[in-house]
């Protein structure tokens, strides 16, 4: 009897403890602590130990660091002049300081106990894996909005996984694009409350506005997040007239706080189309104003007349944007002088189109846009199949236009494939249930192992290598596969010799400028910024004339060193361009008159060449 009241009491408190462990599992808060721990931990073991450097290999990442530190230097907040980079007035960056502002703060909290070099380490590290903390609750939330407990998971193990193998939130990358991921994935969350609250569609408001403000970039994204607030009013009518509301008073609310925090009072009146400016803030604000308006004037009519009632003040927004910032039409990168589109833009990783992409890395493909093309097919079988279609509609419609983004620039495929994981969250779970239900059945196993397989946007990409290369390129695209070390130009061993020069004005290589600006106290006549037109042509000038007219180049921007990287492309490209220009002199080993040899330093790569004084 004993025994078995023991046993009874034991099993119980198993029962007691699952169930405990159960509601554990079900809540947000815990499951974002137990995925967050982990990921983070799989971050830090993969990227940390073999690390070279604490900021992240994109150069706008040094580029961030090089803003940040500036504004714990003194520079002025509204001052987004980058007086060390191109011609000699400077380069005005098109960054926003609201995401200086945290990096600079977490530097500044860490110099409070550890050496300042550590204090950036350790910010660096902390800011792209808090954001992937954030962004993994925003997931399960949406997950948990749209499916319950078993899709929350399922989102945030997909989310865990983008995390991992993407680049956008491992140590050291503090660009913007993280923090855009990230408030793309909030408006998402809070469009696909069942509840309509209008808390949720004042936080999407919000999330648009800061989305604008951190990067035009999300422009397509955010206007097709406003189309589906104001297509769900026109559909419902006044029962969600107060969420549309609350969504317009936020963004107008959030819009004129990043406005007038950032923008200085002299800029006011200037229109940009590549940062917020007068012409995005006039357009946004006129736009959730009529839209507010409307949800008043018309918020009784038929759905027809309310359609009539949107498409008016469609009009409008249109004039203000005729009136207000034309010239933003079109691409805001159309303005670029061909040459540097020819010879920088079109050699940009990221700025390749679908159909480049086709012809010079097929293998790829499938990584960058199979797991969003999925997504997209799913969300409108679940439309035509008339199930829960308003909501499958909010998701592909964001999925719609990442893809299309994604098309014309490969960079947007990371929104396509991280807003893809909630349809598809969705799918997996519904697989997973039908094959539990029957688990002799074979066929919904492997649909279901097909299916979680297909999610996986790294698992397109191994299937893409593995298809246009082979097991060879598998082999080669291994973490373990031996790499070969690239020309030693950018590090701060190499740029040290360059670094103990007296201050000056450094011609270089356009893809060494964020480096040079980072380690070096010179001003960098390139670096791969759209804003610095003078400055990149100038250097490509220089390295493309015949060694006479390159000393004008050279001496008419004020250049007191060249730093040739003969391993670099651009450099190896110029030379084979122009045989009779200045950098295929140099690789032959012709040096100029006007310019002085210095000693090779231990470590580097990079030759330096002194510019002489004119003589007389």
């Amino acid at each position: 009897m004993a025994n078995a009241a023991l046993t009874t009491e034991t099993a119980g408190r198993g029962a007691a403890s699952r169930t405990a462990s159960g509601h554990l599992l079900a809540q947000l808060r815990f499951a974002v602590v137990l995925y967050g721990i982990i990921t983070m931990l799989v971050l830090a073991a993969l990227n940390m130990p073999g690390s070279h450097d604490y900021v992240g290999a994109d150069n706008d990442d040094a580029m961030r660091l090089v803003e940040v530190r500036d504004l714990l230097a003194g520079q002025n907040w509204f001052d987004m002049q980058q007086y060390r980079l191109g011609l000699e007035d400077g380069t005005p960056m098109h960054w926003s300081r609201l995401v200086d502002l945290p990096i600079a703060n977490l530097i500044s909290f860490f110099d409070l106990f550890l050496p300042h070099t550590a204090a950036e380490a350790a910010a660096l590290a902390a800011w792209p894996m808090g954001l992937g903390v954030c962004l993994l609750f925003v997931m399960g939330l949406a997950g948990r909005r749209i499916g319950g407990t078993a899709v929350m998971h399922a989102a945030m193990g997909l989310t865990a996984i983008y995390l991992v193998t993407g680049n956008r939130f491992l140590p050291g990358a503090i660009d913007h694009h993280n923090v855009q991921l990230l408030l793309m994935a909030i408006v998402a969350a809070m469009l696909v409350d069942p509840e309509r609250r209008p808390a949720s569609f004042a936080i999407a408001g919000l999330a648009v506005a800061l989305a604008i403000a951190v990067g035009v970039e999300t422009v397509p994204h955010v206007a097709v997040a406003c189309l589906i607030v104001a297509g769900l009013w026109a559909w419902h009518g006044a029962d969600i007239a107060r969420p549309t509301r609350a969504f317009c008073i936020a963004l107008v609310i959030g819009m004129s706080v990043a406005f007038f925090s950032t923008v200085p009072p002299g800029l006011y009146g200037l229109v940009t189309c590549d940062s917020l400016s007068l012409g995005f803030y006039g357009l946004t604000s006129v736009g959730a104003t009529m839209l507010f308006a409307s949800t008043y004037a018309a918020n009784g009519f038929s759905m027809p007349m309310r359609l009539t009632v949107l498409g008016a003040s469609g009009i409008m927004v249109l004039s203000a944007l005729v009136t207000l910032a034309p010239q933003c039409l079109g691409n805001p990168l159309s303005d670029l002088d061909p040459m540097i589109a020819n010879l920088w833009l079109s050699n940009v990783s990221e700025a390749q189109s679908l159909f480049r992409l086709i012809r010079l890395d097929p293998g790829s493909v499938g990584g960058f846009y199979g797991t969003g093309l999925f997504a997209l097919a799913v969300c409108a079988f679940r439309i035509w199949r008339r199930d829960r279609v308003e909501m499958h509609a909010v998701l592909g419609a964001l999925l719609l236009v990442g893809v299309a983004v994604a098309m014309f620039q490969v960079r947007g495929a990371a929104f396509a494939n991280l807003l893809a994981i909630l349809p598809l969250a969705l799918l997996l779970m519904e697989i997973r249930r039908i094959a539990n239900a029957d688990p002799e059945n074979m066929g919904a196993g492997f649909v279901y192992i097909v299916t979680a397989f297909l999610c996986v946007p790294s698992a397109w990409g191994l299937g893409g290598v593995l298809g246009a290369q082979g097991v060879k390129g598998l082999v080669e695209h291994s973490p373990l596969a031996e790499t070969k070390p690239g020309p030693r130009c950018s590090s701060q061993a190499a740029l040290a010799q360059l670094s103990a020069l007296e201050p000056g004005v450094v011609a270089s290589s356009i893809e060494f400028g964020a480096a040079m600006l980072r380690f070096t106290p010179h001003r960098i006549l390139s670096a791969p910024y759209h804003r610095n037109q003078g400055g990149i042509l100038t250097e490509m000038y220089i390295g493309l004339s015949n060694p006479q007219q390159a000393e004008s180049f050279l001496r008419g921007a004020g250049v007191t060193v060249i730093a040739y990287c003969a391993g670099d492309w651009q450099t190896h490209h110029f030379a084979e361009l122009e045989p009779r220009g200045l950098y295929a002199d140099l690789a032959r080993g012709n040096i100029p008159a006007y310019l002085e040899a210095l000693p090779a330093a231990e470590g580097s790569d990079l030759t330096l060449y002194r510019v002489l004084p004119e003589e007389k």
